[in-house]
């Protein structure tokens, strides 16, 4: 593979940011190295699970070959278009947020506020610029890691092949990832339409943005581009934003949107989008009712597809659906026993800190399990995420309607956040904390909490989870006053008091007459 393929990956707009990014995660003048005979291991794809999996098999210091492919930017959606740049930019918008509550808390602000969009964007490419080298093909070639850029695909039972090189392996693990899903609306190629791989290359702010997509992507983004300016309309087929989230949940942030002026088109049909003089305009029907919005970009937050293309998975027994990715038993392996996977490409939970976990699992399950002896299940793992808006949405477990569908009998514990002092005094009311928990017992079975900061909270709950730590003796932990995690051990109490039955009262009386 000669030089001049790798110095076609560009990431746009070409300044010094992403130059330095490109020289990281796809430096031009690499040369790949010359393949071991034999690698223990050969990952394709270096994003989060792919990065964790190299880096964790050489890091253990049993002389291990591996071996790691990309064939675009190491660090994958999460440095390069996902986590890493969509928080910087949510940053900032949050001043904005702050700025517009000011006035509810004595301060008075210019209702004039100027946000120079373009060095949001600058700030996003250098943060994100200084932090790639975490991810760079330097760093894993140091870390004893033969990093290969270039297209990946199966030659045989047990070999990879990229550009001219062959690389025989012992076991493979796929870890490709996902990218945005193509809209089928009519006409909206030809209008074109961003997505979050190419959202993040703007250096000027759209005066009006359609959104195509009210889930978690398309509501952080929606709200960041309306706090930074933008006209804001979101297009959504469900009822509510965040459909797939807790109801109560959902309805206060969509209340939120509504405050915020983010016009929100729900129970929506996409019929077509046309090219304009004035931008671009998109034909929709509503409830039955027709109607149109012209808008100078389009950001569709809907869906992931897995790249499984150009793998030539059917050369080595890969079975895999185009919509739903590779397929993998619960120990993350697939058709193949000696090809495993891990993160999007494979797994419904499509998040960075799952494709980590799921690494995690592949590295014990490829290398110290032999004959299948000791290996790990995904189906163990307690997985909490976060919607990145203003309030955050974080949930762990099971929902109530989980629950009701395997037959468990729960009760819900909800403390609302006006009952929280520290919430009162920061002026945020508005969330709470909803803990599920299993009917006669204080077995925690999932949590969810709206607030400012519900992502550093949720993993209390979580932890709890993991490690069986029922409500009760949450209860006995004592937690700062005030803070807004007060809420989580509000949950807490409010379990025992539920303990205070009529015979137990009676007993507690006894006790206290005998002391």
């Amino acid at each position: 593979m000669s030089n001049s393929e790798f110095q076609r990956v560009i990431v746009r707009p070409v300044d010094e940011y992403n130059q330095k990014l490109v020289s990281y995660v796809h430096p031009p003048n690499w040369v790949n190295p010359t393949p071991a005979d034999c690698y223990d291991l050969v990952v394709i794809g270096a994003g989060t699970a792919g990065l964790v999996v190299a880096a964790g098999a050489v890091g253990l210091g049993l002389g291990l070959k591996v071996a790691l492919i990309e064939k675009h930017l190491m660090g994958g959606d999460c440095l390069n278009v996902g986590c890493v740049p969509s928080k910087c930019v949510i940053r900032s918008s949050r001043v904005i947020g702050e700025i517009w509550s000011a006035k509810n808390l004595g301060v008075n602000v210019s209702q004039f506020v100027d946000v120079d969009f373009p060095a949001v964007m600058e700030r996003m490419r250098r943060l994100r610029a200084g932090i790639s080298h975490h991810d760079s093909a330097e760093r894993f070639q140091k870390l004893g890691v033969d990093v290969f850029l270039g297209s990946a695909k199966f030659a045989g039972s047990n070999i990879v092949e990229v550009g001219d090189k062959t690389l025989n392996f012992k076991k493979a693990v796929i870890a490709t990832g996902a990218r945005a899903a193509r809209l089928s609306i009519p006409g909206i190629e030809e209008a074109g339409y961003l997505t979050n791989e190419t959202v993040f290359s703007l250096i000027q702010r759209p005066q009006r943005l359609a959104v195509i997509g009210g889930g978690a992507i398309g509501c952080e983004l929606a709200q960041a581009f309306r706090r930074l300016g933008c006209e804001v309309i979101v297009f959504h087929r469900g009822s509510h934003i965040l459909n797939k989230e807790d109801a109560d949940a959902a309805q206060i942030l969509q209340n939120v949107f509504l405050k915020e002026k983010i016009r929100l088109v729900l129970n929506c049909q996409m019929q077509r989008v046309e090219k304009t003089s004035d931008g671009k305009t998109l034909y929709f029907s509503c409830n039955g009712k027709e109607d149109s919005v012209t808008v100078d970009e389009i950001l569709a937050g809907a869906g992931r597809v897995p790249n499984v293309e150009g793998l030539n998975l059917e050369a080595v027994g890969v079975e895999y659906d185009r919509r739903k990715g590779v397929r993998v038993n619960d120990y993350l392996q697939t058709t193949n026993p000696k090809i495993f996977a891990a993160g999007d490409i494979c797994m419904d939970w499509k998040f960075t800190h799952a494709a980590d976990a799921a690494a995690r699992i592949v590295i014990k399950n490829t290398l110290f399990s032999p004959f299948g002896l000791g290996r790990y299940k995904l189906s163990t793992l307690v997985m909490p995420w976060v919607t990145y808006t203003d309030p955050e949405i974080a949930h762990v477990g099971m929902y109530e309607h989980q629950a009701q569908q395997k037959g468990i009998e729960v009760n819900t514990i909800k403390i609302n956040f006006s009952a929280v002092d520290r919430a009162i005094a920061d002026g945020e009311e508005e969330g709470f904390v909803k803990i599920l928990h299993k009917k006669g017992s204080d077995e925690i079975l999932g949590a969810t909490i709206v607030a400012r900061h519900a992502g550093e909270m949720i993993s209390e709950v979580t932890t709890a989870i993991v490690n069986k730590i029922g409500l009760s003796k949450l209860s006995s932990v004592i937690h700062p006053y005030p803070t807004q995690a007060e809420g989580i051990k509000k949950a807490a109490d409010a379990y025992r008091r539920t303990l205070l039955t009529p015979k137990t009262k009676r007993f507690l009386g006894l006790l206290t007459k005998l002391s």
